[in-house]
């Protein structure tokens, strides 16, 4: 969906307009830890669901900053997962992980990936 960047940049936009998580995905309690991410329908192998990270390297000589988004917040770790997190080709200084399905994921299955951004 675009946004109107006249309504973006002023502070107007409609209820309705930011979704934190694609349609497709809902957070619930999980039997890997705390809360998760599932599916709400079945999703295709292969299916980019979003950015779950945003990477900004402010100069050569600071740390890199690790911004999460919504979706990267609720996935679990799994030694067997159903999802990779794919690094963008860098805007400026900023990279974009999203997070793409490797398997089909069945309806209310929770969606996972092997952490190696950070350990949890």
């Amino acid at each position: 969906m675009a946004i109107d960047v006249d309504k973006q940049s002023h502070n107007q936009l409609e209820k309705g307009d930011y979704k934190p998580l694609p349609e497709d995905l809902f957070i619930e309690e999980s039997l890997i830890d705390g809360q998760g991410l599932f599916a709400a329908k079945e999703i295709a192998e292969d299916t980019d669901l979003g950015i779950t990270h945003y990477e900004v390297e402010k100069d050569a000589m600071s740390p890199k900053i690790l911004i999460r988004t919504p979706l990267g917040g609720f996935i679990n770790h799994s030694d067997t997962p159903n999802c990779v997190r794919v690094k963008s080709k860098p805007d400026g200084n900023i990279f974009s992980w999203t997070l793409k399905t490797t398997d089909k994921i069945e309806p209310g299955q929770e969606l996972t990936l092997k952490y190696s951004m950070y350990r949890p």
